[in-house]
């Protein structure tokens, strides 16, 4: 079985529709593949459809965007969970209104400095898609500021450029709690990816398990070699879950479907653990 945990749709910041992401997957030769996009669930049914009509096993997730009390960004991999479960619901609201709002701020910065509109970055959302740093990213390719989205990240969109401003996330170990309590099983997303930002300590994994942490997504192409061996080590010392998954994105990204897979033993365990809302098939 080839399995991929973890794709995102245009429900979030995806450049393929749902149904879209699960076609892609068959073609792929995937048997498995989990939509987890941003903090939204929206996506779920169209991606259902898909899944049957392709013969692509769905796994409902969602990507919980998470801050410790540091100020470091943590992602969250839900899977399988309720989700209409009213905790897990209202936070995930709470941050997507505070991204629509950060994207306002920023792009009124930029439009300082660049010709850019609010209207130019909300024709690249999708309705109902929780918006992001990457519609805004699209929108400045299409105006010829930077080449693509890499670019943007890698310098206007940047954390540390004047542009960039933050919105609430919730605390990492609360959302694993959150999670478990909706019935979901909770793994931390490329946990050791530097080259984004600062990555959390050993106090805060140690929190994450102790509230209920099943698994780290270990093969993922932003995690470097070394930190793989201190997570294996880690999983290994706790029992917890390893995975595997591209982050695919369509366009978006580089990433490619299948270029890093879970184990179907790993998956069954996601399975069993997961008792808000079943595998599609």
């Amino acid at each position: 079985m080839k399995i991929d945990l973890h794709a995102h749709s245009n429900v979030s910041d995806g450049t393929q529709a749902p149904g879209a992401v699960m076609a892609s997957a068959a073609e792929a030769g995937l048997d498995v593949v989990a939509l987890t996009d941003h903090d939204s669930t929206d996506g779920w049914a169209e991606a259902a459809l898909a899944a049957r009509r392709h013969g692509v096993a769905l796994v409902p997730g969602m990507e919980i965007s998470c801050r410790t009390m540091e100020g470091i960004s943590v992602h969250l991999l839900s899977y399988l969970h309720d989700p209409a479960h009213p905790g897990l619901l209202e936070e995930i609201t709470k941050a997507k209104d505070a991204r629509f709002t950060r994207a306002e701020r920023m792009v009124s910065l930029l439009a300082e400095d660049y010709p850019l509109s609010w209207e130019d970055v909300t024709h690249h959302v999708a309705p109902g898609a929780t918006m992001g740093r990457p519609h805004i990213a699209d929108a400045l390719v299409a105006a010829g500021v930077v080449a693509d989205r890499a670019e943007a990240f890698d310098s206007i969109l940047t954390s540390h450029s004047r542009y960039y401003v933050q919105h609430y996330a919730p605390d990492p170990v609360f959302a694993v709690e959150l999670v478990r309590a909706a019935g979901g099983v909770p793994v931390f997303a490329h946990p050791v990816a530097s080259a984004r930002g600062r990555i959390v300590g050993e106090r805060v994994y140690q929190e994450m398990i102790d509230a209920g942490l099943a698994g780290l997504e270990i093969y993922h192409r932003d995690n470097p070699e070394e930190g793989r061996v201190l997570l294996r080590k880690l999983a290994d010392r706790h029992g917890l879950l390893v995975t595997g998954s591209s982050d695919y994105h369509g366009a978006g990204k580089p990433n490619r479907l299948g270029e890093n897979l879970t184990s179907p033993e790993v998956f069954a365990r996601i399975e069993e653990q997961g008792t808000g809302t079943p595998v599609v098939r």
